[in-house]
């Protein structure tokens, strides 16, 4: 009899096996798909030599994640390349804010009514950031504070609504950057705790920039596998799991699903009525014959590119998709450009790229031309440069990875409450109803991103059961 068997290879998934294999036990991991990788895979969606990441593509949290950065991941094949700058949002007139390594450089980029403001926000963070991002991405009960006094002092700040940090500013220019940045957990910006979701981008940006794995987002999910098969552990693909007696017999069943998807395979019941699925992403990936024609000079050179004019225009694109349920007139986009750093990623000369737009879950209408739109007003000339494009919206993203529920690709609604404490109100987020089956998916703290520690802090929970019954 196995110790445990995971249920999706995702990075949580793996992440989880990993933990489990490291301390002795023997895991085995069954996906659905093909390859590993869930939400960190790398395709050719558009011509041969283009190779594509289907969802994630730069990765703050990965190269901060405590997890990740206590693995040999570097000896399977994981490299960081970080673009010359992390990010860039460029404004109407031809100038761009930029998200720097340097808090000095990011400040500047605001203008002198804002710099001071910025700094006296972040710099007080910065030197503690790796004790900081272990205790937030540890709650709730996974492990104690290691510094519990900055913690509270990164709560004060953040734990408000981004609309109220954001007054501290005077100007626009700092105030859109700072939307763009909450906008990664696709939230309305008026959300509680919505102030450290932009605080915590920043800071990882500063701490270890906002890189690109060499060869796309499977190098991480990989070199997670490799390294789990070298500690014993293994893996299964093509293997669709409809309930747990398709299961091998073990002592923990771990899953790195939907809540739905758990409910309904461990025969949960209503388990999880309550949780509840956010707004989804239409993305499009580009193959380009040449880069985006941005008509500032920064974006030319980051890595992500944020597209909104002012953080008036994103939160109201946020709201349509969120809350009013239609997609939104002119989208806010975040775009990844991975040839900036990797020009192994498309023929001799092309580019790939990426972008999407925020739109309600299971939403079946077309966004191309409102993204190409928003494109063009920054980079005109954009779509003379398209070779192919590969579209999906949520139901292309739900048929791509299952715990995209409608297209929501934070796994459940990252907004209120439940962008910290999901999938339910309780100190023990990783358990389940049933003592033997626990859930490591995004679904669970610290939520969602490439960064295994929603599948590092289930394992701590299936190792204690384990040992005290062994």
């Amino acid at each position: 009899m196995l110790d445990a068997v995971v249920v999706g290879a995702g990075p949580n998934g793996l992440t989880a096996a990993v933990e489990l294999a490291r301390r002795g036990f023997s895991v085995a991991i069954f996906e659905a798909k093909g390859t590993v990788g869930g939400g960190a895979r790398t395709q050719e969606l558009t011509l041969p030599g283009f190779r594509h990441d289907p969802c994630s593509a730069a990765h703050p949290l990965g190269i901060n994640s405590p997890a990740f950065r206590g693995m040999p991941l570097e000896r399977y094949g994981l490299e960081w390349l970080q673009p010359p700058l992390p990010m860039a949002h460029p404004f109407p007139d031809g100038t761009a804010a930029v998200l720097s390594r340097s808090v000095a450089e990011t400040a500047a980029s605001f203008g002198p009514r804002d710099a001071g403001a910025y700094r006296r926000l972040i710099e007080p963070f910065l030197p503690k950031w790796d004790t900081l991002v272990r205790d937030f991405m540890s709650l709730p009960m996974s492990s104690l504070p290691r510094d519990p006094v900055t913690l509270a002092r990164f709560g004060l700040a953040g734990l408000p609504p981004s609309t109220w940090l954001m007054r501290r500013f005077r100007d626009d220019r700092a105030r859109a950057l700072f939307a763009g940045l909450v906008a990664h957990v696709i939230a309305p910006l008026d959300g509680i705790i919505t102030g450290g979701v932009g605080m915590v981008f920043a800071l990882a940006a500063h701490a270890r920039g906002w890189p690109l794995p060499r060869g796309g987002s499977q190098s991480i999910s990989d070199a997670l596998a490799a390294y789990l098969k070298d500690l014993g552990g293994s893996v299964h693909t093509d293997y669709e799991v409809k309930r747990l007696d398709d299961l091998p017999p073990a002592r923990a069943y771990v899953f790195d699903t939907s809540p739905t998807a758990l409910a309904r395979i461990a025969g949960l019941g209503r388990a999880y009525e309550g949780y509840r699925y956010g707004a989804s992403a239409f993305k499009i990936d580009y193959a380009l014959d040449g880069p985006v024609p941005w008509t500032a000079e920064e974006p030319r050179k980051a890595g992500t590119v944020h597209i909104g004019p002012g953080s008036k225009e994103i939160g109201t694109a946020l709201r349509a998709a969120s809350r009013e349920g239609r997609a939104p007139d002119a989208p806010f986009l975040i775009t990844v450009q991975p040839s900036v750093v990797d020009p192994s990623r498309a023929p001799a000369g092309k580019h790939v790229f990426w972008a999407y737009g925020h739109v309600p879950n299971g939403w079946q209408g077309d966004l191309t031309d409102a993204i190409e739109r928003q494109l063009e007003r920054f980079a005109p000339g954009f779509r003379d440069r398209v070779i192919a494009r590969a579209t999906a919206g949520p139901p292309e993203l739900a048929a791509h990875n299952a715990n995209y529920v409608g297209g929501d690709i934070a796994c459940g609604a990252a907004s209120g409450l439940q962008l910290m404490l999901r999938p339910k109100l309780t100190l023990f987020p990783y358990s389940t109803p049933h003592p033997a089956v626990f859930i490591c998916s995004s679904a669970t703290p610290p939520g969602p991103g490439v960064h295994g520690m929603s599948g590092h802090n289930a394992a701590k929970a299936v190792w204690r059961m384990l040992r005290s019954n062994p």
